[in-house]
Parts: structure tokens; C-alpha cells; sequence
């Protein structure tokens, strides 16, 4: 099922590549690309089959979205973090699976987990109010999930929990006007005081031991691996697949160039040119080469029965986000080496540049903080799992 699926994405490419322009003008994905990516299975890859969904390998979903962000990034952008929520979605309680999936299978959820919002334990649940920024693709979501501090009657955080809210119990604020990723739609979410069951919420100390009440029902070996493991890969495979759509967009650009300034020489004959996208497509392998791998040994560990240790979390931590400054700094060299009319408005080349770099301040792309808790792993300082 996963080959139907890249092979119906694949397929959607070129209209995706064509739209770029209005992904950007309309400053969200257009609702045709988001209905023909369902159409071809993408948003059910991570979804439990109970619920209509494939189940896919994660690595057949990291693909598909590389290839979407190859064409557009807004648009691989957004398929990527709308299509992870289904894996999360399947760790919370049964109760709020239903609600979710219950009615109708194709329903999506969009996010922002940084917990700038408050919520308060009350009978049965938590009330939940405040407001949380860069929910992208929300505009195509009837659920939002919330990141959040519990607070007991102290005022003390108790607990970091993520809230599963219906659309009814949410408003959008349209503040997306951005230079980078601007077709993502990536606007505030504000809650008023509202009610949200205890079945609706899920623990990041639970997901810090991958553990999630919904592998009762869910049992497949997909929904056991690291939550930031997944979730900070589905960051960085977009930026990879910009690079990628930018590495195309740069080779077939020079292959037709004529540098005026150098006499009518042919681009594609400069030996220097040659070495820089020798350079930048190494890059990029290296970048997606490490990314998969990492996963397929947390899979491997997996289907063992075996924990994942944290310092394979970590290391996948570690190669996520230096793929992301290998994927930009290849970005980076293919445009300043691709003359004056990458500069003109519209062209797939300064928009990968910009959409990179806009992904790159997503805060799962933190370089510093990522390495810096390796390297105290490795000298033998006490990590907290809970994150990683």
C-alpha cells in the first residue's frame, strides 16, 4: 500500500511544483493539493488500520514527504506535520480516538506544542484557555493538539501534557505574513476556558518512556518507537527535500546557462561549478542517509522487544538536526552559485532558500541544545528522557 501511495505523490509533483506560487499568494496550501494528497493515502500512512489508516513504514512516510517538499516546500511543510499527527493521535486513550476517527476517518489535526497556554486540574480533567502560535496547516484541521503545563491549585507545574481540542473549542487568528514558509498557514490558536477530559490529554513523561494508553488497542510496532524521534524527523525531512527540489532546480539551471560576465562561457563547464554540487548533493545524501538509518535501528530495537536506548535517541537528536544545517548549507551553496536570476520572484530556487531557512527556527532544530545534551551524555551526565 505505502508504493500506491509514493506512487500517487509522485504523480502529484509537477501540480504541486505549479502551485508553489499560489501556496504562497493565499499564504496556506491550496485546499486541491490537500484533497488530491488524501486522495493518494498520504495523511492515512501513520494512521492504525482500525481506523482505515496503512500503518506505514515511517520511512515510506519520511519519503513521501521529501518528495512533496521537493516540489513545494509550504506544501511538504505541512504534509509532514499534519500527517505525524495520526502516530500521536493513536497513543491517546481509546475514548479520544473515537472521537477523533469515530465518524469519519479522513478527519485531520493540526498543532503547537510549546506550552505557552495554562491549564488547571479539575474534576475529571483539566481547563484549558491562552494561546499558542505557529499551528501549521490548522486551516485544514477539525482538531488541534495543544502543548501545555499543568499547574496544580499552587500554581506549580506538575506535568507537560499535550491537549487534544475539537474545533468547535478553538479560534484561529490569521497572523501569517512570513518571508519563509509562507504558504503553510502556520497562525495562532486561541482557547477560552474550556473544558478537556483527562482521556484527552497525553503525558510527555509517558511519551518520554514510549508509552501511550492507546498501544492497548494500537499494538503494531509503529506506535512504540520514540516520540521525538518521530516528531523531530518529520522537522527536518521537508528541509531535506527542499535541498533536494533546490539540488534539480540549480543543476538544470546551469546546465542551460551562459555567463555573460565570463565571455559566453557555459555554466555546466566551469570546473568549480562542478565541485559545488558535487559538494552540496553529498551533503544532502548524508543529511537523509543518516536520518533513516537512525530510524531503521530504533525499528530494528523495536521489533525485538527491545527499549530504545537514550543514547541512540540522542544520536538520533544529533544527526536530525545537523541534517538540517547539511540540507541548508547545500541550499545555501547551490543558490549563491547560481547567478542573478535565481533572484527573481517565483523561482523554485530562492523560494527552497527561503522556506529552509524559515524551517530552520522551528525549535526541533536547535542545534546547540540538541549536541550539547549528547556530548553530556556521552561524558556520563544524567539526561532527562522525557524529552528525547
Amino acid at each position: 500500500m505505502s508504493k500506491s501511495v509514493l506512487d500517487g505523490v509522485r504523480d502529484l509533483l509537477p501540480t504541486l511544483r505549479e502551485r508553489a506560487d499560489e501556496a504562497e499568494r493565499l499564504r496556506v496550501v491550496p485546499d486541491a493539493s490537500i484533497k488530491e494528497l488524501e486522495e493518494t493515502g498520504f495523511f492515512r500512512m501513520l494512521q492504525p488500520k482500525r481506523f482505515d489508516g496503512l500503518e506505514a513504514d515511517p520511512i515510506d512516510f519520511y519519503t513521501a514527504v521529501r518528495e512533496i517538499a521537493s516540489a513545494c516546500g509550504s506544501t511538504g511543510w505541512v504534509a509532514s506535520v499534519v500527517g505525524v499527527h495520526p502516530w500521536q493521535i493513536a497513543l491517546f486513550a481509546d475514548e479520544a480516538q473515537q472521537a477523533v476517527w469515530g465518524a469519519d476517518t479522513s478527519v485531520r489535526a493540526s498543532s503547537s506544542y510549546a506550552p505557552t497556554g495554562r491549564a488547571v486540574l479539575t474534576e475529571g480533567g483539566y481547563t484549558l484557555s491562552g494561546k499558542w502560535s505557529f499551528s501549521s496547516g490548522c486551516d485544514h484541521a477539525d482538531w488541534v493538539l495543544l502543548g501545555g503545563l499543568v499547574l496544580n491549585d499552587e500554581g506549580q507545574p506538575v506535568d507537560f501534557k499535550t491537549f487534544l481540542v475539537p474545533r468547535d473549542k478553538y479560534q484561529i487568528v490569521d497572523v501569517w505574513n512570513v518571508v519563509g514558509l509562507r504558504g503553510t498557514g502556520s497562525n495562532d490558536i486561541v482557547v477560552e476556558e474550556t473544558f478537556i477530559p483527562e482521556a484527552f490529554t497525553l503525558s510527555m513523561g509517558d511519551t518520554g518512556r514510549c508509552y501511550g494508553p492507546g498501544q492497548a488497542q494500537n499494538t503494531s510496532n509503529l506506535y512504540k518507537l520514540p516520540f521525538h524521534s518521530v516528531f523531530t524527523s518529520t522537522i527536518t525531512t521537508p528541509i531535506i527535500g527542499m535541498a533536494y527540489g533546490a539540488y534539480e532546480e540549480h543543476v538544470e539551471m546551469q546546465r542551460k546557462r551562459v555567463r555573460a560576465a565570463y565571455i559566453g562561457e557555459k555554466a555546466s563547464l566551469d570546473p568549480f561549478a562542478a565541485v559545488r554540487i558535487a559538494r552540496a548533493s553529498s551533503e544532502i545524501d548524508a543529511a537523509w542517509a543518516l536520518l533513516t538509518n537512525n530510524i531503521r535501528e530504533e525499528q530494528a530495537l523495536v521489533e525485538m522487544g527491545e527499549k530504545v536506548p537514550l543514547s541512540l535517541r540522542l544520536k538520533v537528536r544529533r544527526d536530525q538536526v545537523v541534517g538540517t544545517e547539511r540540507a541548508i548549507e547545500a541550499i545555501d551553496t547551490l543558490f549563491e552559485a547560481s547567478g542573478g536570476r535565481a533572484l527573481a520572484e517565483g523561482t523554485p530556487l530562492q523560494r527552497a532558500w527561503r522556506d529552509a531557512h524559515a524551517g530552520r527556527v522551528h525549535a526541533a532544530n536547535d542545534p546547540e541544545r540538541a549536541l550539547q545534551l549528547y556530548g553530556a551524555h556521552e561524558f556520563g551526565h544524567k539526561i532527562d528522557p522525557g524529552m528525547y
